[in-house]
């Protein structure tokens, strides 16, 4: 799993960019976590890592709950070697047990170091939290 130096075609990046926005679209925390090494990282906005598919899947399951009718758009895509960065934007209502119903729309980045097979090892990325918080109380 583990790099070997080699660089990973530009394209099959993109298909696993565009699996990765399809699984955040289906709302399966599972079909994320999928995406990922299973011993993957994600680390959002510089705060503790979730590591392991599974731990993954269960943060996810909770942002999913909270949004129930979130959508992922991909706004762009760059890579090199064995390395991504994803844009993002993110769309819904935080009408979750215990949500405001505000919409919200975000926009983020992640960073990726991809595996040979192309699971994604670690997502380093962020978003403004506060116009995220923001806009979950008040809406956008």
């Amino acid at each position: 799993m583990k790099g070997t130096g080699m660089p990973l075609d530009p394209a099959d990046i993109r298909k696993t960019a565009e699996n990765y926005t399809a699984a955040w679209c289906s709302r399966s925390s599972e079909a994320v976590g999928l995406c990922f090494a299973e011993n993957g990282k994600s680390i959002i906005n510089d705060g503790d890592p979730v590591v392991g598919r599974a731990a993954i899947a269960e943060a996810m399951q909770a942002f999913f709950d909270d949004f129930p009718d979130l959508h992922l758009k991909m706004d762009d895509l760059r890579s090199g070697g064995n390395k991504a960065i994803f844009l993002w934007t993110l769309t819904g209502s935080n009408s979750g047990p215990g949500g405001t119903g505000n919409s919200v729309s975000i926009s983020g980045w992640q960073n990726w170091r991809l595996t040979d097979d192309l699971l994604i090892l670690e997502a380093d990325g962020g978003y403004d939290a506060v116009e995220y918080d923001r806009q979950v109380q008040e809406g956008i």
